[in-house]
């Protein structure tokens, strides 16, 4: 699916950008998890619901997590590095420091989250959605990110850096200080951002589409960027 935007650089009319593709998640019934001793390295969790569990400090690194539901489930420092998460749903997850680099998401939709300093770096997200609550310092260094949406949710300080972006999309999103430093972007759709500010890589825009208002506001970085001084006549 592709959206119409109007009004493109050079006043040649319109083009259109891919809209991002949904997760279309359908959870089978769900045995309650049973904390057993905690996750496990490389386990493999299949139709499990976690509902209200303390997974604080757990190492469930490489593990599987397919067709599953977390529901106010404590992340904080869990280590879920190169885990695996498929066709699940996390809604009201709250932590700091958890750390999922190097994870998969695939057909995930995050709900109302409260996280902090969460690690995605080099992880790869494909048809995740991510939906109201707040990520503080999240973490996307080198991650791949393709049929994403940002969703009614805030993210300070969100670091892209060297991250590869295809069909994402922000809508009714604070997008606040967000470091796009040798990122790349294809059909990323920036205009439901509100604020849309960026503390570095104001030059990675290539490939986005932002809304003439976001372009007013982002002229001081854009000059700034390009060297050019702005100065009122007397």
């Amino acid at each position: 699916m592709a959206r119409r935007v109007a009004g493109t650089a050079g006043g040649r009319g319109a083009a259109t950008v891919r809209a991002a593709r949904r997760p279309q998640l359908r959870l089978p019934p769900l045995t309650p998890y049973e904390d057993g001793g905690g996750l496990e390295p490389d386990g493999d969790y299949d139709a499990l619901e976690f509902r209200e569990a303390d997974l604080t400090g757990q190492d469930g690194a490489g593990a599987r997590f397919m067709d599953c539901a977390l529901t106010g489930c404590a992340l904080d420092e869990a280590s879920l590095r190169a885990a695996r998460l498929l066709d699940t749903r996390l809604t009201g997850v709250r932590g700091v420091g958890t750390n999922l680099a190097e994870a998969t998401l695939r057909d995930v939709e995050l709900l109302d989250g409260r996280l902090g300093g969460t690690q995605l770096h080099g992880a790869v997200l494909e048809r995740v959605v991510i939906r109201g609550g707040k990520i503080d310092y999240l973490n996307l260094r080198r991650a791949r990110l393709k049929d994403v949406v940002f969703e009614s949710c805030v993210l300070v300080e969100p670091d892209f850096g060297g991250a590869r972006l295809e069909r994402v999309e922000f809508v009714d999103c604070a997008l606040k200080q967000a470091d796009l430093s040798a990122a790349t972007l294809t059909d990323v759709d920036l205009r439901g951002a509100a604020p849309l500010e960026l503390s570095r890589g104001v030059d990675r825009l290539s490939g986005a589409v932002i809304s003439p208002t976001q372009l007013l506001d982002l002229a001081p970085v854009l000059a700034a960027e390009l060297g050019v001084r702005v100065v009122a006549e007397e």
